[in-house]
């Protein structure tokens, strides 16, 4: 029997600097960065989310806010996901998705990047990015995907919200 998913995309916390790293790929979190989401996903915890499988973008700093939702218990895997770079095509992460079967949660985390995650969004929902949405450094979005067919738009949008929403 198919279940519905539920998708929440993660932007990654702080960084440092932009151009301040030969490889930008490398661009780690910043301490700020590193405690705000450290912050969020407690907050995630403590509303009782619980993915059965956390997507990363190969970059550093997307990787770094990947591995603590896992250290704050959100997640049961952590798996890089190269299309979740950026420039990463939304094509190749739904090809992933039509195989994918989800666990006993039925949650999904995509950790990445802007303007990459707010243009899946909005594919996902109205079936082409329009640039209407954004998601602010260490913010996080929920999608209720559709139990049968393609997602791509027919999904529904829940949840958007800063990461200003979820601290203390």
């Amino acid at each position: 029997m198919a279940t519905e998913t539920t998708l929440y995309l993660v932007r990654h916390g702080l960084a440092g600097e932009h151009g301040s790293y030969a490889n930008d790929n490398e661009r780690p979190l910043t301490e700020a960065g590193q405690q705000k989401t450290r912050q969020v996903a407690h907050r995630l915890a403590d509303l009782s989310l619980k993915f059965d499988l956390i997507l990363t973008s190969p970059l550093v700093r997307a990787r770094q806010t990947a591995e603590i939702l896992m250290d704050v218990g959100l997640g049961q895997q952590l798996e890089e996901f190269s299309p979740l770079a950026p420039n990463g095509r939304i094509e190749d992460w739904v090809g992933w998705f039509s195989s994918w079967k989800p666990g006993k949660t039925g949650c999904l985390a995509l950790v990445g990047h802007e303007p990459g995650l707010s243009t899946w969004a909005e594919t996902l929902i109205w079936g082409e990015a329009k640039g209407a949405i954004a998601l602010k450094k260490a913010g996080v979005m929920g999608l209720l995907l559709p139990k049968t067919g393609s997602p791509v738009g027919h999904s529904q949008l829940f949840w958007l919200t800063p990461p200003r929403f979820l601290l203390g």
